[in-house]
């Protein structure tokens, strides 16, 4: 495709198994649609027309990969959506590793830099804020009321190497048993946001009776109290103004050690890029997400790392992963994942597909499997190195895969966690989202919906549709990592997006 934007065609054959084709605007009833079909109801854009005759039972065919069956008759030209399209069952051919390559790396003197922040734990930074962590729900209020002081001050002006103070709540800690998972899972995320590159400092605030005791948290992670690391409690503080104050003298203590830091030239290697997407349409999976893919196959190439997660959205195309999986242990584990979720959402009376959401239906978007198929294309054609469970620290480097939930901020928060320090996320439907301490980059993959919401999207995508190439648009999406990852701001940090966006993910029972 040349880089010169060009009218679309009404329909777009994405494969040529495909037994339906996907609209580019609103096709009206009785118009032609292209291949001698007429348009038998009013096609809106990003949604599916059959392209000839599908009987009852039969496979719904896009990309080439099943993402349903017929529930009817199906007539060429009619509307193709969850009216006449059921889930149905597959059996996937795994072929654990089959398509593992190892893909050459540039050169670390031809590989693309960027003016990044070096930790004295070897990882570098994007940001450098200083973060209000809570052990507990019941410490959240005074962990804002610290934040809001500090931030309303002004003091914050003095010190211009800090990005800002933020306050990341969360709405438990408290009657959870030290050996179970909802210990285990929300320990790694606190720790994970506390060592991330992207955090110069972090003071953390709780109840002091708690589950979720701070000194256990120390010991177990070696920390201790210094002038990048503070803790308090309110009960042994003396109560809530007592804390509010003792905060804010901390913060202030601790700013100077935070401030002295500087930006140098560091290596794309160095950059952790957490793949996102939501408000997903009929479009995800033809312009964004496989541009952002392109992106990521250029960041891999430059030795860097990526991951994706979500894993409710690569539902159904995990066997395009499995094949890529770097050995059979790693296409394995992510398996057993799947099988995991397939029991999570059983014994919680819930089925996968349940995702995708309204918003998603309305753009377009009929089952999981077809949401699923479009999201794994953020992950782009290289290799998957490894797959970690929610929230663990992502040591491989390349193209790996974290087990998340698909709900955004509770995915994203576990990819902070494991290590992120920039991010990427695509949108249909036009998702409201930013992250502290991780930029995210928001990138829409319709024209109109960039247009509308242009004060929030980063990059319009939609322009593939026209004629831009994949590759031109993921060298353009890499290029703004790197300039994000030097400073640049994004839309939704000028928004001043990221104070509520710390979910962390509550497996097990809470009592």
């Amino acid at each position: 495709m040349s880089s010169a934007a060009q009218p679309a065609p009404s329909m777009l054959r994405l494969h040529a198994t495909d037994n339906v084709t996907v609209a580019t605007r609103v096709v009206e009833k009785g118009e032609a649609a292209g291949e001698g079909v007429t348009a038998g109801a009013r096609i809106m854009r990003g949604h599916k027309m059959a392209a000839r005759k599908i009987a009852k039972g039969e496979p719904i065919r896009k990309f080439g990969q099943i993402i349903g069956f017929a529930k009817a008759d199906v007539t060429p030209g009619e509307w193709v959506h969850e009216h006449n399209v059921e889930m149905g069952e597959l059996a996937h051919d795994y072929a654990f590793a089959k398509g593992a390559r190892n893909e050459p790396l540039l050169p670390e003197n031809e590989r693309a830099t960027f003016q990044g922040y070096k930790r004295k734990h070897g990882k570098v930074g994007t940001r450098n804020y200083l973060g209000i962590m809570t052990s507990v729900n019941c410490s959240a209020t005074v962990a804002s009321f610290i934040g809001q002081e500090i931030n309303r001050s002004g003091v914050l002006k003095d010190f211009p190497n800090v990005d800002g103070v933020v306050s990341l709540t969360q709405d438990n800690g408290c009657v959870i048993d030290y050996r179970g998972v909802i210990f285990d899972t929300f320990k790694r995320t606190a720790w994970g946001y506390a060592t991330n590159p992207n955090m110069g400092g972090v003071m953390m605030v709780g109840l002091g009776c708690e589950g979720f005791q701070i000194p256990r948290f120390k010991e177990a992670y070696k920390v201790e109290e210094s002038d990048t690391f503070r803790s308090m409690t309110i009960q042994e503080t003396g109560g809530t103004r007592k804390t509010v104050d003792a905060g804010v003298r901390a913060i202030m203590e601790m700013l100077p050690s935070v401030n002295n830091v500087k930006r140098e030239t560091c290596l794309a290697s160095d950059i952790v890029l957490a793949l996102q997407c939501g408000g997903s349409d009929g479009y995800s999976g033809i312009t964004a997400n496989p541009a952002l893919g392109a992106a990521v196959d250029l960041l891999v190439e430059h030795g860097g790392t990526a991951i994706l997660s979500e894993t409710p959205e690569i539902y159904g195309a995990e066997h395009l992963l499995t094949r890529r999986a770097r050995n059979e242990t790693v296409g394995k584990k992510l398996v057993d994942i799947i099988h995991w979720w397939e029991e999570y959402t059983k014994r919680n009376n819930m089925e996968m597909n349940n995702n995708p959401s309204p918003g998603n239906k309305l753009g377009g978007l009929t089952t999981i499997l077809e949401k699923s198929l479009g999201a794994a294309a953020k992950g782009g054609t290289t290799t998957l190195n490894a797959v970690y469970h929610y929230a663990e620290p992502v040591t491989e480097k390349g193209f790996v895969f974290m087990d998340t939930p698909g709900y955004d901020p509770v995915g994203a928060t576990g990819q902070v966690a494991g290590g992120a320090n920039v991010m990427c996320f695509t949108t249909g439907r036009g998702s409201a989202y930013g992250n502290k301490p991780c930029p995210s980059i928001k990138l829409a993959t319709n024209t109109p919906i960039y247009k509308q919401m242009e004060e929030d999207m980063d990059i319009n995508c939609g322009d593939v549709i026209e004629g831009v190439s994949l590759q031109e648009k993921g060298k353009q999406i890499f290029d703004l990592v790197l300039a994000t990852a030097s400073g640049k701001k994004t839309k939704s940090e000028l928004l001043g997006y990221g104070d509520n966006e710390y979910v962390p993910w509550y497996i097990g029972a809470v009592m």
